[in-house]
């Protein structure tokens, strides 16, 4: 959900809410539009509450509530969801990349027909992309999210599993990874 206060609150502390609000819903809109151009059945897990009328129109997009006490668990919540609905292959990507496109997350799914796992690392350590064909519970435990020890711990709890790596993409979680990116020197132009 896009609130003030508490979204890229990691950013915040250089630009200030109101601009790390304005690039978070900057990154909603884009994640909208790349996972619209997916051929997969789709679904929005939000964070605070639910919303009926906002960018994810019900027809296209699944809406369900987060829940669990930290990262791991929302995650895990969510894959359980999609496997008790019944779907064979479930990806879940983050909302805070402005690099990622849909042919990236179809490859991802094609990945899944020969592979336990995918993921797509992240150059901060952890990962923007998870997918698998049924759900590997310890990948959701024991971790300090937001760590770059995220992406070397995930590995190790599967590494008796086949899993398949893509490329590695760049999330938006701190100055660093705006300050020259192109596509956000508009937000940055007063600072």
């Amino acid at each position: 959900n896009p609130e003030l206060g508490k979204v890229k609150t990691r950013l915040a502390k250089t630009i200030g809410n109101k601009k790390a609000l304005a690039i978070y819903t900057f990154l909603l809109g884009r994640t909208k539009d790349i996972a619209s151009r997916v051929k997969a059945d789709k679904a929005v897990f939000y964070s605070v509450k639910v919303r009926e009328n906002d960018i994810w129109e019900a027809i296209n997009f699944q809406k369900h509530q987060q829940i669990g006490e930290d990262l791991g668990a929302r995650m895990q919540h969510a894959f359980d969801t999609g496997f008790t609905l019944g779907y064979k292959k479930i990806i879940i990507i983050g909302s805070d990349l402005y690099d990622l496109d849909a042919e990236t997350i179809d490859l991802a799914f094609s990945a899944l027909t020969k592979n336990d796992v995918v993921i797509g690392p992240a150059k901060d350590g952890g990962y923007y992309l998870l997918g698998m064909k049924k759900l590997q519970p310890n990948i959701f435990k024991n971790k300090a999210w937001g760590t770059d020890e995220v992406l070397k711990k995930t590995l190790a709890d599967v590494s008796n599993k086949k899993v398949h790596l893509l490329h590695e993409l760049n999330d938006i979680d701190e100055w660093e990874d705006i300050k020259d990116h192109p596509a956000f020197q508009h937000f940055l132009t007063d600072l």
